[in-house]
């Protein structure tokens, strides 16, 4: 017993300093970012004791003026709807999508044809999309906040038909049948059968896609330049300039804008693990 208890405490140790390294990888940028949000510009010191010491004195007065620079609620509500009706969106059409390819691909090459060529997308890098999207979102007058939810459709169509396709393996083709003998049609077995069960899965594709929506910069850059429409990490370019950046004020609107996400997350989170193993391709 000694012995098994011994090789268990070794084996052990390598475990736990990976995950305190993993926390503080986490923790520490977060610690950070929350004292110099709180500290006042005067406080900012370039030792590293003085950046890791506590603010002399707990003040809002970079929230509210990082809420005046950036022009928060517009922002706000811009980011909101951008992130809302992307998340809806990318549920209903990549979800029919991969119900489609998934059923379908196994009996029919044009479907297998289908689900690699759209997966093939996760590999195009954004650098080589941007310039051709800038002109032509221009040429077909969206470049605007519209436009920026059809690219985000189309950017995130790969990694979640790949989910919904490997999620549909796990669904038993049975309930399907069962459905057709009552009558229902392709369409209703769908909507009343499939839509539902894949709950797990809608709950993962709406966290990957909102976090990568409501954290994005370069496609609301390059699209809704010149509009007047900012999103908040657009926004909140304005605390870097040429010659510096304003840390005090770009900290406190890091954590403003961190809040409507995170208790997305948390109101998400217990569904994610199950949409993501079941969702994996075997």
């Amino acid at each position: 017993m000694k012995q098994k208890n011994k090789v268990a405490a070794t084996t052990n140790w390598p475990l736990t300093i990976l995950l305190i390294a993993g926390c503080l990888t986490v923790i520490f940028p977060l610690y950070m970012a929350i004292v110099i949000a709180f500290k006042k510009p005067t406080e900012m010191t370039n030792d590293i004791a003085g950046a890791l010491s506590l603010p002399k004195s707990w003040s809002l007065e970079n929230f509210a003026e990082a809420m005046r620079v950036t022009d928060f609620w517009h922002s706000l509500g811009y980011s909101v709807m951008i992130t809302v009706a992307t998340v809806v969106l990318a549920i209903l059409l990549h979800s029919l999508a991969g119900y489609a390819i998934g059923r379908s691909m196994a009996k029919n090459k044009f479907y297998k044809f289908s689900y690699l060529y759209i997966v093939s997308g996760m590999f195009v890098p954004f650098a080589i999309l941007m310039m051709p999207l800038v002109k032509q979102t221009a040429q077909m007058g969206v470049d605007n906040w519209f436009g920026v939810i059809l690219c985000y459709l189309v950017f995130y169509m790969p990694m979640n038909v790949m989910l919904y396709t490997g999620y549909l393996k796990n669904i038993p083709i049975a309930l399907e049948e069962a459905a057709f003998v009552d009558g229902a049609t392709t369409w209703q077995t769908y909507w009343k059968v499939i839509f539902p069960i894949m709950g797990p899965m809608h709950a993962t594709v709406a966290v990957l896609t909102a976090l990568g929506t409501w954290n994005d910069v370069m496609t609301p850059l390059v699209i809704m330049s010149g509009t007047g429409a900012n999103t908040l990490p657009l926004a909140q370019l304005t605390f870097q300039t040429q010659f510096g950046t304003n840390y005090n004020l770009a900290f406190a609107s890091y954590l403003l804008a961190l809040l409507p996400i995170l208790i997305f997350y948390l109101v998400c989170q217990k569904q994610i693990i199950n949409g993501v193993v079941n969702g994996a391709v075997k």
